[in-house]
């Protein structure tokens, strides 16, 4: 396999986790289990254990290597070896005229204040313009999550629609605020179907 995809900013380090991660990233899941639940969809039996970011982990690898989704955990670039501070993904990833793909991310609640989702939104969105090629990322947030309503705004994406029982979460259906950000400089696909 290819060496898995990675992008550094002023102060972070992303980098796609794959199954030698799978500790770290379950300790942030546990860590952040209540926390991340009020924003999170159900999740499956056994996502809190090691095993299962094994499985997880292979998975992304995948992923990453085929081009449908790119999952990255994100570290203090000064210290790579201390807990994750979240994850951030690009997924569903549709080629062809489209280019696109949606933005997922969390944060550690004891990471948040300090700008690091702004700034890995930022990056992880450059590196779907210049290195995937993509023209649009969407992102998704319920209208009551103002954190994550205020990351998009400073990022530069817009609102593009109202979805009303748009996702299940924490035991209901949910409205989302569709929001998407484009790439400025309207490249045409890299890549064509023939």
């Amino acid at each position: 396999m290819a060496q898995r995809p990675e992008i550094t900013s002023g102060r972070l380090r992303l980098w796609v986790h794959g199954p030698d991660d799978a500790h770290v990233v379950s300790q942030y899941f546990q860590r952040n289990r209540h926390h991340l639940a009020r924003w999170s969809p159900p999740t499956p039996d056994g996502f809190y254990t090691e095993p299962y970011w094994i499985r997880r982990g292979e998975k992304n690898l995948i992923d990453a290597r085929d081009g449908k989704a790119f999952r990255f955990a994100i570290v203090w670039k000064d210290n790579p070896a201390g807990d994750l501070l979240g994850t951030i993904s690009l997924t569903e990833i549709v080629r062809g005229p489209l280019q696109q793909a949606y933005l997922g991310y969390g944060l550690d609640e004891r990471a948040q204040g300090k700008g690091i989702m702004t700034e890995a939104v930022r990056v992880a969105c450059a590196w779907a313009f210049d290195v995937q090629r993509l023209h649009r990322v969407s992102a998704n947030y319920m209208p009551t999550n103002e954190r994550s309503a205020e990351v998009l705004r400073r990022c530069g994406f817009t609102v593009v629609g109202y979805a009303r029982d748009y996702l299940f979460i924490n035991g209901a259906w949910r409205d989302h605020v569709l929001t998407a950000l484009v790439d400025p400089r309207a490249r045409p696909p890299s890549e064509l179907p023939a």
